[in-house]
């Protein structure tokens, strides 16, 4: 047989709350329930979700979970990006509902990924297909550094330990570490930072930028980190007193 197709049932707090959030990012609602138990379909051109309301139910808690597997990471997260700042003013880094940025993940042969944290506490991620040549492994110490701290972060949810990674590796500065790698930490480990309601800490980080000696090549390679270092500070400047805001 051919042509199935398998739709992820995932639980939230309030199917109203999940729509709303869902729609920012271009979904649309294709079955909706309230008896004998609410429960709401979604879909965004191939991709569709489903999610089942439970009383009580606290987001913190959530196992919930499901891959999506797409040609290009980056196109996906700039149409959920958009429409974030369209709706928010900003990409939500932090809290619940938030959204990671793709970076290459060591735990998935080095392909690119990121994830989408909805507000039922769910994991949406999203990996890029297998390319035709297999990814090349992280090199130098910043970026070795980097790649541990994303799989304890982004996908294991472990952003204490991803901290401390990144903050072992800028407390020893060597002489040949790669700039553009340089400013990578220092955009991941505010982005951590968030994570975590440390915004003092994302803010040190960010100013570190402004320190970073870049080539023209340099500044080109580093351009993905730098929009995301500007989400960083949209974020923050719209949440003074906690990392954690709602939208």
């Amino acid at each position: 047989m051919t042509n199935e197709i398998t739709i992820p049932l995932l639980p939230c707090a309030s199917i109203d709350d999940i729509v709303a959030f869902y729609e920012v990012l271009g979904f649309h609602t294709t079955y909706q329930q309230r008896k004998p138990y609410p429960c709401v379909g979604l879909q965004r051109e191939d991709l569709n979700l489903q999610f089942f309301e439970i009383a009580g139910f606290d987001p913190a808690q959530s196992y919930g979970s499901c891959l999506v597997l797409t040609s290009d990471t980056g196109q996906l997260y700039r149409a959920f990006a958009a429409g974030m700042r369209a709706a928010y003013g900003k990409v939500l880094v932090s809290g619940t509902p938030r959204m990671t940025r793709p970076r290459a993940r060591k735990n998935a042969d080095g392909l690119s990924g990121f994830s989408l944290i909805d507000p039922g506490g769910n994991w949406i991620r999203v990996f890029q297909n297998a390319p035709a040549t297999p990814a090349s492994a992280p090199t130098g110490r910043l970026g070795k550094a980097m790649a541990n701290a994303v799989v304890q972060s982004d996908s294991r949810g472990d952003a204490r330990q991803a901290a401390r990674i990144l903050d072992s590796a800028l407390a020893h500065p060597e002489a040949d570490d790669d700039p553009v790698a340089l400013v990578e930490v220092l955009v991941y480990r505010a982005e951590v930072a968030m994570v975590l309601n440390d915004p003092a800490t994302a803010v040190e980080m960010l100013a570190r930028l402004d320190r970073v000696a870049l080539s023209v090549d340099d500044a080109t390679r580093a351009a993905a980190a730098y929009e995301a270092a500007t989400d960083l500070a949209a974020a923050l400047s719209s949440a003074p007193h906690s990392a954690d805001t709602a939208p």
